[in-house]
């Protein structure tokens, strides 16, 4: 397993960061500092795809609980396979959420802690004309200009029921255990730590 960590520094109701660093303990959840941003870039994209016949997870071990992603091969070869390379090479270590808009989405993924970082490269997976971003999805943002399905290393986990997103980004996989994790996060600040089994 391949451990990393996220911090929220944004919610919509609970604790603020405080100007040392520190987050509130907020609705059973540990209090947690935030780690300086890093640079972003300098990684190279995977020229090997997961093997199809494994179910690849992310587990995101939190202050606030566990919670599993099973990647979605199909929907999103390129992407799940960058995302474990990533995740292998410590990209991800003490990262934050930096965008949480209750009953929308959380979002993180980012070194830099500005929304804006990347890997330095990007995947392409289109997903279908009928994809559904419903609670439990999880999928990677992109830049408005960006064509459909454009990855970097920024994922959200979309927390409403539907949100109504057209299919524009790459489905990467769904929430199959800890739910009620995903949606405490969405109301308080984190540390996650990211495990790929």
């Amino acid at each position: 397993a391949i451990a990393l960590a996220l911090v929220l520094v944004t919610a919509g109701c609970g604790g603020s960061p405080s100007s040392g660093g520190s987050t509130e303990a907020t609705g059973g959840c540990e209090d947690v500092s935030a780690p300086a941003a890093r640079d972003d870039g300098g990684g190279t994209a995977p020229k090997e795809r997961l093997d199809p016949e494994r179910t690849w997870t992310l587990t995101f071990d939190t202050s606030c609980g566990t919670f599993v992603v099973t990647l979605d091969l199909d929907s999103a070869p390129a992407t799940a396979a960058s995302l474990v390379s990533l995740a292998k090479a410590g990209y991800y270590d003490d990262t934050i959420f930096h965008r949480i808009v209750p009953g929308f989405v959380i979002q993180g993924g980012d070194p830099t802690q500005s929304g804006t970082g990347d890997p330095g490269y990007k995947t392409v997976d289109v997903p279908k004309a009928d994809a559904a971003y419903t609670k439990g999805v999880v999928a990677m943002a992109k830049a408005a200009d960006e064509p459909a399905g454009t990855s970097g290393s920024q994922f959200f986990v979309v927390t409403g029921d539907d949100v109504g997103l057209p299919p524009e980004y790459a489905v990467v996989g769904t929430v199959t255990e800890g739910m009620d994790v995903v949606e405490r996060i969405g109301h308080a600040f984190e540390v996650v730590e990211l495990a790929v089994d």
